[in-house]
């Protein structure tokens, strides 16, 4: 595996949604316009972070709205100085080895878990107990060619300002700052369930384009459930509430100042503390709109979008 494809796998891993205890209410939608005032803002997009090509087939109705904006938010800008800064922060740097860590039963359990991934020996021996743990979160990836990914290229293309919500330091400080007891019950939990994760991950995808945002949430509740309460909270804590709030107050200034595409995981959106709730809070208006993509299993809800688009036109 050469350094390129292991920044993918990093990444990926980066931007894996946590699973959070988000209590139901009936904003189900994944998609949503903005306004202020009667007058638009942008638009609110739950992603998820996955390499499916059904995420990645977009309507011509919905580049061409992408493109009436004039910044495009997203959780993290993937540039290659972020990119190369995460592949040093999922390493010790001070010559501590993961095995030592882990002690040498799990480390074992690991190396043979990694083999699909294509990991390199000497990547797993210096990786953090954080970063194996997400490693195996994930299906391997294939390309990297994920869907924020797409979106960002898109919009850079379109000639709007990609900016990130968050710095690489924020992101990553609930998992750094994560109790080693915490950091282990995940990673065997992770050991235990690997074999599981390409199906869970279909499932999710299955439900993500099902447009249901409920859906979803009860999909991670399911999964929150197997770990302790002490974990769930740090989760649902560190890397949901403070995240959506940090997001929120990255976002403000940019909707002041024009139109803001926003696009964050998906589990962003939901609850008391979620983006939707944030944003309406802050005096936004929003309005569901079905998800734009026009893969051929998905045709009827793409027809209900374009006819929903005519409708809305000037």
């Amino acid at each position: 595996m050469n350094l390129d494809r292991s920044i993918k796998v990093a990444f990926i891993c980066l931007f894996l949604a946590a699973p959070a205890s988000l209590p139901a209410q009936q904003d189900s939608a994944l998609y949503w316009s903005l306004s202020r005032d009667g007058n638009p803002a942008g638009y609110l997009l739950g992603t998820i972070h996955s390499e499916d090509p059904r995420v990645l087939d977009f309507g011509d109705k919905f580049i061409a709205q992408l493109g009436a904006n004039q910044v495009f938010a997203m959780e993290l800008v993937p540039d290659l100085p972020t990119l190369t800064r995460l592949t040093e922060y999922m390493h010790y740097q001070d010559g501590t080895t993961l095995e030592s860590r882990i002690g040498p039963q799990r480390y074992e359990r690991l190396r043979a878990a990694l083999i699909n991934y294509q990991v390199p020996a000497d990547w797993i021996r210096r990786m953090k107990v954080w970063a194996a743990m997400m490693t195996l979160s994930v299906p391997p990836p294939e390309t990297g060619f994920f869907m924020d990914f797409s979106l960002s290229l898109r919009a850079a293309g379109a000639g709007l300002q990609v900016v990130g919500l968050e710095t690489l330091e924020q992101q990553l400080s609930f998992l750094e700052n994560m109790p080693m007891e915490k950091q282990l019950a995940l990673l065997d939990q992770a050991l235990d369930n690997y074999g599981e994760v390409e199906v869970i991950h279909t499932q999710m995808v299955d439900n993500y384009l099902g447009g249901d945002l409920l859906a979803l949430t009860a999909q991670a509740e399911d999964q929150l459930s197997r770990l302790d309460s002490g974990t769930r909270s740090y989760f649902m804590e560190q890397g949901i509430d403070a995240r959506n709030q940090r997001m929120m107050d990255s976002l403000l200034p940019h909707l002041q100042q024009g139109r803001v595409f926003v696009a964050v995981g998906a589990l962003h959106l939901p609850g008391e503390t979620g983006l939707i709730n944030l944003l309406r809070r802050s005096g936004y208006e929003l309005q569901a709109m079905p998800l734009p993509f026009s893969a051929p299993e998905d045709r009827g809800q793409s027809e209900n979008y374009r006819n929903h688009e005519e409708a809305d036109a000037p």
